[in-house]
């Protein structure tokens, strides 16, 4: 695609992984244990643990206009200031929009993070694992293709991952949400107790739990990280390595090896196929501060670049057997993206427990799990699959603390008391794969490396705005029959890429014909190549995906290990 000059790299790996965040971590990690030779490539710039977290100690008072978002800066980032943990301890992580530019025909705000480490170090740690209710759905109520996996396929990785990573919580014996290898949970407050125990008076269907956080708490030695330290400053980095990320886990993990060579400011832009041999031989990147094309080679490749990230470098990567995108004989690749649904929900107010107040800041909310579409007597006739809530209670703020209500001694009495108990829940609905949601490479418009931008066609349909309204509706009737006042409903407009959480795009599937990759997360017609991030994803679930990415990523990795051992012996 590009005619540039290209310098090809003299060594060859065993296996080149494109990516470093949630999926790409992990599978660093797998294959260097497995003894490959591994070439980690990352888009953006080098991120070391503790060392290159600028902001993780600062409090309110070290921060400019106390932490007030810089009106400049907001101009910079108006797609990434629409989620809600970008703050200015934070917005480093995120990228400026004007330099990394896309195309919305349908509205989508894609949040990024290029750095190495990604969106490890930004996202929001809860960790569920997905059931057979999940891997069954499409092919029960025939929409998208069958997933080619199953629980138990997947279990036994989820057991891995939550092991390694640290998962607090509590495992409830529901056949929606599996129990997982889960440490000390967090503790759940007065008024997050009280509702849990309304619930269960008032409905026979739902219950609420603490969050399932990638948090370390309890004894379990985690190399290099010592436990949660209940700071809830994680978003900027945590030097305790009291949560999951690539630069305090994995990437360190891959590293002690001696088999990792990490190669930050590499934009890989194709997968080059030998149309003779069948196979991809290697990865071209652009240097993002020189410029440089570079071709580095290897036996096996895992793209991890994130779900649009990873679509864009296989459709880029065309050659005369595959001349609309690497793997897409079926025509599905760019297609079939997916997001959660978010922001309809509930809030309200709390008299009474005055006298209580909690200790720390925990980094974790409840969490009620999907109680919608389960079974027979769970069905609804106005929409497919479900949703979940997150959720919490707090008391509000010291708001004598402003100078204009009160002075003197009044002011440092009212200064000790926190205000009226609150909580608020949000839903997460799950979002059907539609073909003709889609992203296409947009040739007019170029980056500032000469390559395609994206173009967005992605909506939500009927089935998505009916599970927000009934998100809404639950919310409010389970708040007013718990007794708290002042409940108050909202079902605001959620665009796609919102919940952060957009996959799809390289689907997996049992058939060529209808999906790009295979059970392994191998594409159909180049089996050297796997793609383990977001991308790969067949439905979304309602559950939060990451942990669901990480373990299909170390079962990928694995296989293609054994695969690369054996195949060794043989040649």
């Amino acid at each position: 695609m590009i005619e540039d000059k290209i310098t090809e790299y003299p060594t060859a790996y065993d296996a080149i992984v494109i990516g470093t965040g949630i999926s790409g971590g992990w599978a660093a990690k797998e294959l260097c244990e497995n003894g490959l030779k591994t070439l980690v490539l990352d888009r953006g710039r080098m991120v070391k643990h503790i060392e290159d977290y600028p902001t993780m100690h600062q409090d309110p008072w070290d921060l400019k206009h106390r932490g007030i978002k810089n009106p400049e800066d907001v101009k910079k980032q108006p797609k990434q200031n629409k989620s809600y943990i970008l703050a200015p301890t934070s917005q480093h992580w995120f990228v400026d929009d004007f330099k990394h530019p896309y195309n919305e025909p349908k509205p989508f705000s894609w949040i990024r993070g290029y750095h190495v480490g990604g969106r490890s170090l930004m996202w929001a740690r809860q960790s569920y694992r997905l059931s057979d209710l999940d891997f069954e759905a499409n092919k029960k109520d025939g929409h998208g293709v069958d997933w080619p996996i199953r629980y138990k396929d997947i279990s036994p990785w989820y057991d891995k991952v939550e092991t390694f990573i640290g998962v607090s919580g509590q495992n409830l014996g529901l056949s929606q949400l599996p129990d997982g290898k889960l440490t000390k949970p967090m503790e759940l407050n007065c008024v997050e107790l009280d509702f849990q125990k309304k619930l269960k008076e008032n409905f026979d269907d739902r219950l609420l739990t603490i969050g399932r956080t990638a948090h370390k708490t309890g004894d379990a030695v985690h190399e290099g990280r010592s436990n949660c330290q209940f700071r809830n400053r994680c978003v900027r980095g945590c030097p305790f390595g009291g949560y999951f990320s690539s630069n305090s886990s994995t990437l360190p993990a891959a590293e002690r090896t001696g088999n990792m060579h990490l190669r930050p400011n590499s934009i890989a832009y194709e997968i080059v196929y030998d149309d003779k041999k069948g196979v991809a031989l290697g990865v071209r990147i652009i240097d993002a501060e020189t410029h440089e094309k570079i071709f580095f080679k290897a036996s096996i490749i895992f793209s991890c670049a994130s779900t649009i990230g990873s679509a864009s470098i296989l459709m880029q990567s065309k050659s005369e057997r595959f001349p609309n995108g690497l793997g897409n004989d079926s025509g599905e690749l760019g297609h079939n993206i997916m997001d959660h649904t978010t922001r309809s929900g509930a809030s309200a107010k709390m008299d009474g427990f005055e006298d209580v107040y909690y200790k720390g800041q925990r980094p974790n909310g409840f969490y009620i799990p999907r109680f919608r579409n389960l079974d027979e007597k769970t069905k609804q006739k106005g929409f497919l699959r479900g949703y979940g809530y997150q959720g919490r209670a707090s008391r509000t703020d010291w708001k004598s603390g402003m100078g204009e209500l009160s002075f003197g001694a009044d002011l440092k009495d009212s200064l000790m008391k926190p205000g009226q108990w609150q909580i608020g829940m949000t839903g997460f609905g799950e979002c059907l794969p539609y073909h003709d949601n889609r992203i296409e490479l947009n040739y007019d418009k170029l980056d500032d490396w000469g390559l395609p931008t994206v173009d967005f066609h992605v909506t939500f349909r009927e089935n998505e705005f009916r599970i927000k309204e009934d998100i809404e509706q639950q919310a409010v009737a389970m708040l007013k029959a718990a007794g708290f006042k002042d409940v108050k409903g909202h079902n605001n407009e959620s665009t796609p890429g919102i919940g952060i959480h957009e996959m799809g795009a390289a689907r997996m599937g049992r058939d060529p014909k209808t999906s790009v990759l295979n059970k392994y997360n191998q594409i159909h017609a180049v089996p050297n190549v796997y793609v383990t991030d977001g991308s790969c994803m067949t439905s979304s679930a309602c559950q939060n995906p990451s942990l669901t990415y990480m373990a299909i990523t170390a079962r990928a990795a694995n296989y293609a290990a054994a695969e690369f051992k054996k195949n060794k012996k043989t040649s």
